[in-house]
């Protein structure tokens, strides 16, 4: 969760492609210039140990856009994880 909030905030948009599931995963994974990510609080984590094949993250982002709007929100979500190929992979929210 935390590589994915990652790469939306620096732009790296070709690791948000990669930690997507295929079978969830949008055309376009490109995340929007003008939204601002500027925190991550991981709420709850239940699964995704070693031997796990899934895991669910709880987590709140916040993001603002700049002005002349200057909005600010955030998004919540309980995500599920699996472990496609030996790697963990964003499969949706829950």
């Amino acid at each position: 969760m935390r590589s994915r909030y990652t790469a939306y905030a620096l732009g790296v948009d070709d690791h948000v492609f990669r930690t997507w599931h295929p079978r969830t995963r949008p055309g376009d994974t490109r995340a929007d210039p003008s939204v601002r990510w500027v925190g991550l609080d991981v709420l709850d984590v239940s699964g995704g140990a070693e031997d796990d094949e899934e895991g669910f993250v709880e987590f709140r982002a916040r993001w603002s856009t700049p002005a002349p709007d200057g909005q600010q929100g955030e998004q919540r979500e309980r995500s599920r994880f699996v472990r496609r190929a030996g790697r963990w992979v964003y499969l949706g929210p829950t």
